[in-house]
């Protein structure tokens, strides 16, 4: 039998395809979810799913008791996203991702008719900082952080004790985390409220830590979304990928299909209740390498993506996946490789339209002082 499901935020990029996901699966899906401009643009209230459409915010009481009504499973996924946004729109991204958690919660713990049988938190790799590394002894460094003296020179990989070079690793969930941004501290808030109360009420609880997200439906006009979105965005108006630092820092992309599935596992994994889990491909590229392959996947190889040579403040050089607790939990396998996902999502690019708002963006960063 079906379970009824709430998504909140259920209109964005992953929200869309989890939605799409679960009602293929049988269950009844209900999304909450403002329709913010930055993410929607000048299409309000637009949906291309089956599911039952709320317009509200998740910072409204009686918006969100409304939305619960007769639910059994919440996916949490309401929320601003962008680190370099969060560093000057503070008050924005603690006002929708804290107190719109606290409201939710509030609402779980207050309304306990029907009790809610899951509740998945979508939580974000930014949590981790840098992610973990290595010494050549194999000392394990899971504290490592980059100098603004060494950024200014272009000295862009952390140092380790004594300033001996480190090698990145992939990063487990035991990890400590190291915030370093308002996004990343709202994220981290936003998952262990969930799991603390979810514990101290008896309502299983997940907290899935996403990586570097791609594919169709990512919003190509907001500049502070994902990087394949933005780089598409760029490439679409005839422009250069503007990539920071050197590109060769690294990250871990995974396909938003995989991430949909893995949400649908955490619903229904007993073992996965109270931990966070990473989602992502476990395989690492550089962002130079995805620029590039992005040019020549939407047919555009003479675009040479753009080296600033500038680093942004909350930015960290290496952080990707290790995704054995996913394995382990939920039965987690990625599916699609990045060439299959590249194809779909050049395919889906054709035919769309993006406003590239990169520049605005970056030279907001400047005037801050928030890119050195």
């Amino acid at each position: 039998m079906g379970k009824r499901i709430l998504i909140t935020g259920g209109a964005g990029f992953i929200g869309s395809h989890l939605s799409r996901e679960l009602e293929q699966a049988g269950h009844f899906v209900r999304i909450l979810d403002n329709f913010s401009a930055q993410v929607h643009g000048s299409r309000p209230e637009r949906h291309d799913t089956l599911a039952e459409v709320q317009v509200g915010d998740v910072r409204n009481r009686e918006h969100v008791k409304l939305a619960l009504n007769g639910i059994d499973i919440v996916f949490h996924f309401a929320a601003s996203v962008g680190v370099g946004q969060s560093m000057y729109e503070v008050r924005s991204y603690i006002d929708n991702n804290n107190l719109g958690t606290a409201t939710l919660l509030q609402a779980l713990i207050t309304e306990k008719s029907p009790a809610i049988e899951r509740l998945v938190v979508a939580s974000s790799m930014s949590i981790y900082g840098e992610g973990l590394y290595v010494t050549a002894e194999g000392t394990v460094i899971d504290k490592a952080r980059r100098e603004v003296r060494d950024l200014e020179r272009h000295d862009w990989e952390p140092k380790g004790p004594g300033g001996l070079p480190i090698s990145p690793r992939p990063t487990p969930e035991t990890k400590r985390p190291e915030l370093a941004s308002v996004y990343a501290l709202s994220k981290f808030d936003q998952e262990q409220m969930c799991l603390m109360l979810g514990a101290a009420y008896k309502i299983p609880t997940v907290a899935l830590r996403f990586f570097n997200v791609y594919g169709p439906g990512q919003a190509l006009s907001n500049p502070y979304t994902g990087v394949m979105a933005i780089f598409a965005s760029r490439i679409l108006n005839g422009h250069s990928p503007v990539v920071y630092e050197d590109g060769l820092q690294k990250r871990d992309f995974v396909h938003v299909s995989d991430v949909a599935r893995a949400c649908h596992l955490a619903m229904q994994s007993s073992q996965a209740a109270g931990h966070v889990i990473n989602i992502g491909s476990g395989i690492q590229y550089t962002i130079l390498e995805i620029a590039e392959r992005m040019a020549r996947a939407m047919m555009r190889p003479t675009i040479r993506p753009e080296l600033t040579g500038k680093c942004r403040i909350g930015d960290v050089r290496h952080c990707f996946a290790d995704i054995s607790l996913a394995r382990k939990l939920l039965g987690f396998e990625p599916r699609i490789t990045l060439s299959d996902g590249l194809r779909e999502l050049t395919d889906w690019l054709s035919r769309q339209r993006a406003i590239d708002k990169t520049k605005e963006a970056n030279a907001e960063l400047l005037s801050r002082g928030l890119a050195i």
